[in-house]
Formats: structure tokens, C-alpha cells, sequence
């Protein structure tokens, strides 16, 4: 992913998490641990990645 993408999905995220502490919505707070487990998947592809770059 590139950096833009992460920044676009870490903004979607963070809009989505939000909405659902203004509303509580069931549907909003389900949406919102998607996009935080794509945060949190890429984390940790790109930890992986710098680790095993021997940096």
C-alpha cells in the first residue's frame, strides 16, 4: 500500500470511529473495526517488511 493509501485509510478510519461515537450506530462501529483491522493489517505488513530488511 502507499503511503497515500495508508493516509486515506487511516482518515476514513478515524472519521468512522467519529460517527460512531456521535450516533452509536451498530452498523457504524462494525464498519469502523474494518478499517481499523486494514490499519492494523498494513502495520504489521510494513513491520515485517522493514524487519526483514535488516533495518
Amino acid at each position: 500500500m502507499k503511503a497515500k493509501d495508508f493516509f486515506d485509510l487511516v482518515s476514513e478510519m478515524r472519521e468512522a470511529q467519529k460517527l460512531y461515537f456521535k450516533t452509536r450506530s451498530k452498523e457504524v462501529l462494525q464498519r469502523s473495526k474494518i478499517l481499523e483491522r486494514k490499519v492494523d493489517d498494513e502495520i504489521v505488513r510494513v513491520n515485517n517488511l522493514i524487519k526483514g530488511s535488516g533495518t
